[in-house]
């Protein structure tokens, strides 16, 4: 398998167990455009690959899985064409990232937020630290909007209502509820977390591969059964308004937005 080496997305592979890390640790992992499509990539030679039987993806450091998408990348935003295609990238990774045929595992050792959520709902499973968050509170601070597909990854994990809930009052999921709502299958203490994940990720090694892959095959199609699509009206218009860029310049000021509702 070719390797991703060193950068900002770093791939290594141990007893039949791939580990994918975010690593931008100074900027809380979040995630460049490069990142996405090198993901997709990696998911793509993963699946390939006879000898990888689980993957793990987790964040560099201990405060951040991912803290979505680098918010310096949305200052160019213009067209319809800027946002429907960064939605496209986005929702084209999490799609691969769901669709591989592995077990996947994400170990949250630090916040999920914005697309760092969407990324760890695309994976089977979710082993997070007791003092990891989990949100999506663009209401509050950009002014853009969860992507069809992102949307449906949250209300499939944890119902719409609940998920309609979580997006407005634009909060952040302690672990403890997150695990109670379905959106976390167990939680540890931070510093035993690596290891509760290696010794899980090496159980799943042994389990039939051929029934791990229709069991995320069954899943799959019974989500896409309920998934939101044809919403480019929904995202062109929080994406296209004068409070995302708004949004932008006043989350890069580290001030309060003065939304207009235009």
């Amino acid at each position: 398998m070719k390797a991703v080496e060193g950068g900002d997305l770093v791939f290594e592979r141990q007893d039949r167990v791939a580990w994918v890390t975010f690593n931008r640790p100074d900027a809380r992992n979040a995630m460049t455009f490069d990142m996405y499509d090198d993901l997709h990539d990696l998911c793509e030679e993963i699946d390939r690959d006879p000898d990888v039987r689980v993957v793990v993806v987790r964040g560099a450091g201990d405060r951040s899985f991912a803290a979505g998408t680098d918010i310096r990348q949305f200052l160019t935003f213009e067209t319809r064409e800027d946002a429907l295609g960064y939605e496209a990238r986005l929702g084209r990774v999490l799609r691969r990232l769901a669709a591989v045929t592995k077990p996947t595992i994400a170990m949250v050792q630090g916040d999920a937020v914005g697309g760092g959520l969407f990324l760890a709902l695309a994976c089977d499973l979710r082993f997070a630290a007791d003092h990891a968050r989990f949100g999506a509170p663009v209401a509050r601070t950009l002014g853009n909007c969860t992507a069809p597909f992102s949307f449906t990854l949250v209300a499939s994990t944890v119902g719409m209502v609940r998920a309609r809930e979580i997006l407005l009052r634009a909060r952040l999921v302690g672990a403890s509820e997150a695990k109670a709502i379905g959106m976390v299958d167990e939680v540890y203490a931070g510093a035993e977390l690596e290891a509760r994940v290696r010794e899980q990720a090496l159980e799943l090694t042994e389990h039939a591969p051929l029934t791990m892959a229709a069991v995320k095959e069954a899943t799959r199609r019974m989500r896409d059964v309920f998934a939101l699509d044809n919403a480019e009206d929904i995202i062109l218009s929080c994406y296209l308004s004068q409070d995302f860029k708004e949004g932008v310049r006043a989350f890069l000021e580290k001030r309060k937005p003065n939304w207009q509702g235009r």
